[in-house]
């Protein structure tokens, strides 16, 4: 099923049926979950804006702004002879986009832990920004698993071979 920027509670509590999962507890509270998972398609992008590394770099530091997120570090790389692929590293996760623009295409990914942040703020303003014709978007709840809520964490040894 496609998802509309719109089709999405501007809450980010996420309580209910959001996850989409047919296994899921349609009464899981939103502490139960680790964070919200959106898949974003761009098509029928201005091609220009696609390979602009550094209009990529603002809208990508602005997407994080309008979901509440905190930008700890941004990569960019442009390819040769066009393509440019971001990943912004947020205290909570991460944003990430990668462009085709010979086909005025992107893919973005925004991750986001906690309930104070709106991964869907983050991809309408990649949405909007570079003006996409047309877009799908997909989002998920990542599920905290039971035994990270229910007991205590203690580091696993790693035994390292050389």
């Amino acid at each position: 099923m496609k998802q509309s920027l719109t089709d999405l509670h501007p809450n980010p509590g996420w309580r209910g049926t959001e996850s989409g999962h047919p296994d899921s507890d349609l009464t899981t509270a939103a502490t139960d979950m680790v964070g919200k998972h959106c898949i974003l398609e761009l098509y029928d992008c201005d091609p220009n804006k696609l390979n602009d590394e550094a209009f990529l770099r603002t809208t990508i530091t602005n997407a994080a702004k309008r979901a509440g997120a905190t930008l700890l570090n941004l990569i960019t790389h442009r390819f040769e002879p066009q393509g440019v692929t971001g990943l912004a590293l947020l205290a909570e996760s991460h944003i990430s986009i990668h462009t085709w623009p010979e086909n005025g295409y992107a893919a973005v990914d925004v991750f986001t832990c906690g309930d104070h942040t709106m991964p869907e703020q983050a991809c309408k303003v990649m949405r909007d920004e570079l003006q996409a014709g047309r877009h799908a978007l997909r989002s998920f709840l990542r599920e905290t698993p039971a035994s990270v809520g229910s007991e205590p964490r203690t580091p696993t040894p790693l035994s390292l071979s050389i």
